[in-house]
């Protein structure tokens, strides 16, 4: 990492990061040419970097992934879970390889040239891991250009002018804008994806909020025995409840949900008033402890992961799950008739919770993981079970 008066290119170097105070970290550029300003975060997985690439939740992003090989898969079509990245970029420790695997169908430096997304390489992401760590996730400006030719001072000031994503709705720019139903279940290697499996009108009718959501969420809804309805995350109850849901489903999503509950929380508070079977996850369980009355805070580094132990309260046990936040419910502010059901064990935030009234239930992590072991995804049961 460079001082944040250098104002010259190290020999070699196509790519930098300058973070908001003005330090640079000097890489090589690979991916799409160009800039791209948002909050820099860390993701410990050591799989599914496409997925986490193409999860909305990551909008406003640059990604530091510790596990040094990233690319070393390609991509392929099946992976993706959205229509396009929404992380900005990412930042990786070794150059990226040729990819060594039977399902990739394209480079991954391609697949980022074709997606206009930058990546950076070459980079110490230990000790940028640890900046992070100590400092908290810092705004910084990821630029890539062939030729090494840097504005540093325009960049610096790109980065220190950004608003950081506290107050930023987010869920906006990622949600869908047109309803549509959801077909498809679970990948297989045998048979891809089990088309058509949720056609049945015989099936209970889930309607989805989408804030952001991730589509492996959507088929293990389907794969759970639900019909699913998609609707943007700005419906109102009105949208919701004309297609006669037998429960509802609240979906992940980016930003900070104090600023996408000023026109959800509203929505769900009625839809709880019906009675009906809620589930939350991500943002969906920030919105749901927003409509109960709790609080939620911006958390220091964030959780990033595929490997974050989270317990049980009913009965201790511990699952291992995949999670991707910045923000968090505080469980001080848990209301009368709202029960903490899972905490963090690494920090002891909260996880999960439930009404004790009502038939809601919401978790902070990502039980459909995508990537990510699949310790509970038993939720998705519960939930039909409800139905």
């Amino acid at each position: 990492m460079a001082d944040a008066t250098s104002t010259s290119t190290p020999q070699g170097a196509t790519g930098v990061l300058v973070l908001a105070d003005g330090t640079l970290v000097w890489g090589r550029g690979f991916g799409a040419e160009g800039d791209a300003v948002g909050e820099v975060c860390f993701n410990t997985a050591m799989t599914g970097y496409q997925e986490s690439m193409t999860d909305p939740s990551y909008a406003g992003q640059i990604i530091t992934f510790t596990f040094p090989h990233i690319g070393n898969v390609g991509t392929n079509p099946e992976d993706m879970e959205n229509t396009n990245p929404h992380a900005l970029g990412c930042i990786v420790r070794q150059d990226i390889t040729d990819p060594a695997n039977f399902r990739s169908t394209q480079h991954y430096d391609q697949w980022l040239k074709v997606s206009g997304r930058i990546g950076l390489s070459g980079v110490d992401t230990r000790a940028l891991t640890r900046l992070i760590r100590m400092q908290g996730a810092p705004n910084g400006v990821i630029a890539h250009n062939a030729r090494g030719e840097f504005d540093l001072d325009a960049l610096r000031a790109k980065a220190a002018d950004w608003p950081g994503l506290e107050g930023m709705d987010l869920a906006k720019t990622v949600s869908t804008t047109q309803q549509y139903d959801w077909h498809d279940g679970l990948w297989s290697l045998e048979d891809g994806f089990a088309k058509g499996q949720g056609d049945d009108d015989s099936r209970p009718h889930v309607v989805a909020i989408d804030y952001g959501a991730k589509r492996n969420i959507l088929r293990h809804l389907v794969n759970a025995g639900a019909r699913v309805t998609v609707v943007p995350g700005e419906a109102s109850y009105e949208d919701v409840m004309r297609h006669e849901p037998d429960g509802i489903f609240l979906a992940n999503g980016p930003g900070d949900p104090a600023a996408t509950g000023e026109y959800a929380v509203p929505v769900i508070q009625k839809l709880l008033e019906t009675g009906k079977p809620l589930f939350g996850i991500c943002l969906g369980h920030q919105m749901l402890g927003l409509a109960m009355g709790a609080k939620t805070i911006k958390m220091h580094q964030g959780h990033r992961g595929a490997n974050h132990p989270v317990q049980r309260l009913e009965d201790g046990r511990v699952e291992i799950t995949s999670m991707n936040h910045g923000f968090a419910v505080d469980i001080d502010t848990l209301p009368g008739g709202v029960k903490a059901t899972h905490v963090s064990l690494f920090d002891g935030s909260l996880c999960g919770l439930e009404l004790e009234d009502r038939p809601a239930f919401s978790v902070q992590y990502h039980p459909e993981a995508s990537p990510g072991p699949q310790d509970s995804a038993y939720l998705f049961a519960k939930f039909a079970k409800m139905l």
